[in-house]
């Protein structure tokens, strides 16, 4: 009954019931990647003939955190390439590193010199620097 209410109420975790039943109708699965994040796309069929673009999308494993979407499928979703990671013919560019989610509200975050919740103090003025006066 929890996950029910859950995708009843909530878009953040996962899918509602409205992408539940979109998905059972015209999605046809494509692959998942390393985090559990499964792709899907509508089939050939199921777009009109004045050439509407396929459409794709993607179902959270968890939390809807756009981060998590590896290099590969990022440029799937996003129509750069027509081939999706999981295919035969996907090679990954030389330039493309391996994804790392993002740590914003962690304590892994960047966190500069000087900033309010790092360790480091920020450095004395040097004298470089007047202050404005009108």
């Amino acid at each position: 009954m929890g996950w029910f209410l859950t995708e009843l109420f909530t878009w953040w975790n996962g899918q509602t019931m409205g992408t539940r039943f979109y998905t059972w109708r015209k999605g046809e699965r494509v692959g998942t990647d390393e985090f559990g994040n499964i792709y899907y796309r509508t089939p050939d069929k199921d777009r009109t003939a004045g050439g509407s673009p396929e459409r794709r999308w993607v179902i959270y494993n968890g939390y809807s955190e756009a981060s998590t979407i590896p290099t590969g499928w990022h440029g799937w979703m996003h129509h750069r390439t027509d081939t999706p990671p999981p295919s035969v013919d996907y090679k990954p560019r030389e330039w493309q590193k391996p994804h790392i989610p993002n740590l914003t509200g962690t304590p892994y975050a960047y966190r500069p010199k000087g900033s309010i919740v790092g360790a480091d103090h920020r450095p004395r003025v040097t004298g470089d620097y007047d202050a404005w006066t009108p």
